[in-house]
């Protein structure tokens, strides 16, 4: 018997505004807990919410990004329940008129596009944030009132990889759109998953289980991997799922379940009272949409036509928005482009990977990237010696044409020096002459490096290899 899941993602994404959603403190991540705080955002009777204008054109920005349809009035409702984070039982969110409704993303998965559909975006406040210390447990109402962006997807992803994929795909889109930084360590961005299977050939979805609070995608990946089989060995053994919330545990491996799965009308949706209609025009949405940024389909495709890079090159610049910054700004201050590409790809990506930081965050800047490039591309040094180079500007900063003055790095091209360490390494070892001449092009290799030794490293390749097939006759 064949099986197919069906998975739905629900993606709760911080918008990038000064403050929140209803109120004006700060939204801004690692002060003390219950520091940005207010009668608002903390519930207090009598409060008034105001819209936030930053955040609903954030959201109507995703919707386009994601051509979606923008709906000129959407309005706020409550959404009834309690729980120790929502400090009035109720959170402000969007039910029956969200700011955008339908659109798409495309990921690519073994090679293959598919079209994931979007069934909605809507704008609403986060929760506060409960922390919990062994037996005690505490809440920090900071996060309370962040704007928080939902967007929901059609059941039209069927495996951990294309999860996977939409994921590390939206990620992208939205911070090419600047709407939200996207952080996993800060919570920026979390999602719940429906997830259901049936039978291959069967028209009706089988009974859903939710997965709540997914905050990294390594988790959504694996906890997929566990539920999609746990699903299909309960039904090859006769029994039914039970709609439920569950909750996936990082150590063990496993999904485990919480309580009954809520419906909507659970909630007690009905329109906020003390918000008004969100009506646009016309205007304000074209003026939007002729602010949308360049989509990383778009630069790709950009950098291999107009920079001659190898699409490979393109796909993993572009895969990071501040690494493909980096690269045109490097580009701008005349570095060569596939030579920036390669430097980038495996000096600078090493360096964040083994970090944890930004690439910005890295002690060399795009402008002494391209200078350290122009060094090498005119011969002042060789490659070892931009090496070397490239760790002094991480370790310590400073411009690359700079150090290669103060430390005499300078790369050797005088010909009689050259010479010498030449003839010095051929009458040390004749063993290699010997083989050299014997027809063994490792011995000439060899002795290409007892060159580059006797020079420090800082001899002119290619012109090593000129005077020493000269001498070797």
């Amino acid at each position: 018997m064949s099986w197919q899941a069906d998975i739905g993602l629900e993606i709760h994404v911080q918008l990038r505004t000064r403050t929140k959603m209803f109120c004006g403190c700060p939204n801004a991540f690692g002060a003390e807990p219950n520091t940005h705080v207010c009668p608002t955002c903390l519930g207090y009777p009598g409060t008034l919410p105001v819209a936030n204008a930053d955040a609903i054109r954030l959201t109507v920005r995703s919707g386009m990004l994601l051509d979606s349809t923008i709906g000129l009035r959407s309005k706020f409702d409550r959404k009834n329940y309690f729980y120790p984070d929502v400090s009035k039982n109720y959170q402000i969110t969007q039910y029956d008129e969200p700011l955008c409704i339908g659109g798409h993303l495309d990921i690519v998965v073994d090679g293959q596009t598919r079209r994931i559909g979007i069934t909605r975006i809507h704008l609403e406040e986060d929760v506060a944030k409960n922390i919990h210390f062994g037996s005690d447990s505490g809440v920090d109402f900071n996060r309370a009132g962040t704007p928080l962006m939902e967007i929901v997807t059609e059941p039209d992803l069927h495996t951990p990889e294309e999860a996977l994929a939409f994921l590390q795909a939206l990620k992208q889109v939205l911070q090419y759109g600047e709407v939200s930084d996207c952080n996993l360590e800060q919570g920026n961005i979390r999602c719940d998953i429906n997830c259901s299977v049936r039978q291959v050939g069967a028209e009706r979805l089988g009974t859903k289980t939710e997965l709540k609070n997914m905050n990294t995608f390594r988790g959504v990946f694996r906890a997929l991997q566990h539920e999609i089989p746990r699903q299909i060995r309960e039904l090859e053994r006769g029994r039914s799922i039970v709609q439920e919330t569950r909750r996936w545990d990082e150590a063990s491996g496993r999904t485990e379940a919480m309580r009954g799965k809520e419906d909507a009308h659970d909630y007690r949706y009905f329109p906020e009272p003390d918000l008004p209609p969100v009506q646009l025009t016309e205007e304000e949405v074209a003026r939007w949409r002729a602010e949308l940024p360049e989509l990383p389909v778009a630069r790709r495709a950009r950098l291999v036509q107009a920079h001659g890079l190898p699409e490979y090159d393109a796909g993993v610049l572009v895969a990071d928005k501040e690494v493909a910054d980096f690269f045109e700004a490097a580009l701008q201050a005349g570095a060569p482009a596939k030579a920036a590409s390669n430097w980038i790809m495996t000096e600078l990506l090493a360096r964040v990977s083994e970090t944890g930081a930004s690439i910005h965050s890295l002690r060399i800047t795009p402008a002494a990237l391209a200078s350290l490039l122009q060094l090498v591309e005119k011969k002042v040094i060789n490659g070892p010696t931009a090496k070397e180079v490239l760790a002094l500007v991480l370790a310590e900063g400073g411009e690359p044409e700079a150090i290669v003055k103060q430390r005499g790095l300078a790369q050797v091209s005088d010909t009689g020096a050259l010479e010498a360490f030449a003839a010095q390494a051929i009458s040390a070892n004749p063993k290699s002459v010997a083989d050299y001449q014997a027809g063994k092009p490792a011995a000439f290799e060899f002795l290409v490096g007892q060159v580059m030794r006797l020079s420090r490293g800082k001899a002119n390749p290619q012109l090593v290899r000129e005077l020493l097939k000269k001498q070797l006759g």
